[in-house]
């Protein structure tokens, strides 16, 4: 049987966090030849490169980002074994590494993931936001619990993935009170030949607005457009143009950025999708996730 060397694990684990061996052989109390060392050996018994240098500084691989996230997990029961038999209270949170696609509207994310800390047990939610193809690379090595998107996985993707729809809504426009003044009016034919700020064209909610465009024979004006949700949002508070979401933030959009009603676009619908490894969801804020989006905010 194989035995893994803690030592070395710990080693591992603290540059990881520091970002340099000489910052984790101060924290160590170690020399730093003897922490590259430990380490090189580490490698050499998982068979995998762990780090690549980035400047001064030392960033994981693929694998060496796996190897932390169960280093962190081993570390974290440890810390709590000791807090237990020291008598003081104990029970880690859960943590749960979430990828966010950027094409997907803040304030959904925050809808959807925030039944995950109503849990009964404590999490630790930890975001990173990415192009979907990026976050799909490393749901692969497990880096990832969950992905939430607009999309699902494309059938012809090299991961072994899951898209778990969580439901769907339809499409409202958005603009300053000056600009729905203007253009509620014949809604909406008014629309040709208004500003628009629009997301790129590589997101579902831009091929589906074209499409509407053409088929209402709408010429928009296209004044900006964006891969980021919230910097469109930011630009369509200005006043300059229009700006199109998703109808079941439309309360929060109000609220948040001063903005109201151009129109509504119920034909067109927005789909949201969790995406993991598991064909069935079993990862308890998953579970709650996908249960509260389906009972509540897209019922």
């Amino acid at each position: 049987m194989e035995w893994l060397n803690y030592h070395h694990l710990l080693y591992f684990w603290v540059v990881a966090k520091e970002g340099t061996v000489a910052a984790a052989s101060e924290k160590l109390m170690l020399a730093q030849p003897t922490i590259s060392g430990q380490i090189r050996e580490l490698e050499n018994a998982l068979g995998q490169k762990l780090f690549r240098r980035r400047g001064r500084y030392l960033a994981l691989t693929d694998a060496g980002r796996m190897v932390y996230r169960y280093a962190d997990g081993i570390f974290a029961l440890g810390r709590e074994l000791i807090d237990t038999m020291k008598g003081r209270p104990a029970g880690s949170p859960v943590r749960f590494n979430v990828g966010v696609a950027d094409v997907l509207p803040k304030l959904v994310a925050y809808r959807l993931l925030e039944p995950a800390l109503d849990l009964p047990e404590r999490v630790r939610l930890v975001c990173y936001e990415s192009t979907q193809p990026e976050l799909l690379a490393r749901l692969a090595i497990h880096d990832l619990d969950l992905i939430l998107s607009d999309s699902p996985v494309s059938p012809d993707h090299q991961v072994r993935a899951y898209s778990h729809l969580l439901g769907e809504c339809g499409v409202s426009l958005f603009g300053t009170q000056k600009l729905a003044d203007s253009y509620r009016r014949r809604f909406p034919r008014s629309l040709d030949g208004a500003p628009f700020f629009l997301p790129t064209s590589t997101t579902v909610l831009r091929r589906d607005l074209d499409q509407w465009f053409e088929a209402n024979e709408i010429c928009p004006v296209i004044l900006g457009e964006f891969d980021d949700s919230a910097l469109l949002t930011v630009f369509g508070e200005t006043g300059a143009g229009v700006f199109a979401a998703p109808d079941v933030i439309e309360k929060e959009i109000r609220q948040h950025y001063a903005v109201q009603v151009v129109g509504r676009i119920a034909s067109l619908r927005v789909r949201f999708f969790a995406i993991s490894v598991e064909r069935k969801v079993k990862h308890p804020a998953v579970v709650a996730i996908a249960g509260a989006a389906r009972e509540k905010l897209f019922s």
